[in-house]
């Protein structure tokens, strides 16, 4: 049994201990180099980390949620549309969060100067999007499949398929980080990243679900994924706070 913790006067029952990734984890080999040595020391909040800056529907643009349309033309790759729900630990929506995604491109290569294996860049394709979740907590993306890529963790190291979400609160210091990945992948076996979440439960909550039913006919594959802020059955969440 885990003791709750108290939050801007509520009370949350605590995640199991195996839900949210170590900041050491030797088998994600730059974790030993940048995980903290020391422990951590607590600095009260002032007033700029509580009130600011924050992110309203002004910071998001017409097509910032549909990153198919961001360009002249269409990018290749399978078309999907990616949704879900932001909620608390006992299930009440988290309304006017900001969202932000990114991701590789279909062929597993990101648009960014440190990635350069031999795949191909997409010019209609940048692999970046935000939105904000509605009063019921929705969020709703289109997008493409992302390809697994090569990675140099360790020999042959591919990563799965996955789309990167930052998720802010109020304020600038309110912000976290996971990601969500697709079913049946056959890397996950092989992959630290997705395997430093040692809890089985825990880590299915970062696979998204096939959804037929959001399926757009001749159009786009749907995958659901809610995300839990807290609780016992709280997404896994890199920056754990």
């Amino acid at each position: 049994m885990t003791t709750p913790r108290t939050v801007a006067g509520l009370h949350y029952p605590r995640e199991p201990a195996d839900t949210h990734p170590p900041h050491l984890f030797p088998d994600y080999r730059s974790t030993v180099s940048r995980a903290p040595r020391l422990a951590p020391v607590d600095l009260a909040q002032r007033l700029t980390e509580v009130t600011g800056p924050v992110f309203g529907a002004e910071r998001v643009g017409e097509l910032d949620h549909d990153l198919t349309r961001q360009h002249d033309g269409e990018p290749l790759g399978q078309r999907i549309v990616v949704f879900g729900r932001v909620l608390e630990a006992d299930d009440r929506p988290v309304p006017n969060t900001l969202i932000e995604i990114w991701q590789a491109n279909a062929a597993g290569r990101y648009l960014h100067h440190g990635d350069n294996w031999p795949a191909p860049l997409d010019p209609h394709f940048t692999g970046l999007g935000r939105t904000l979740t509605d009063q019921d907590g929705h969020y709703r993306f289109i997008t493409v499949r992302p390809g697994a890529y090569p990675w140099g963790n360790h020999d042959n190291a591919w990563r799965p398929a996955h789309i990167h979400f930052s998720l802010f609160g109020r304020a600038f210091t309110q912000r976290l980080v996971t990601q969500m990945y697709f079913p049946d992948d056959p890397l996950f076996a092989f992959d630290p990243i997705f395997n430093s979440v040692r809890d089985e439960k825990a880590r299915s909550r970062l696979v998204s679900t096939f959804s037929l039913a959001h399926t757009e006919p001749s159009w786009a594959l749907a995958f659901g994924f809610d995300i839990r802020l807290r609780g016992p059955s709280s997404t896994p969440l890199e920056d754990d706070a």
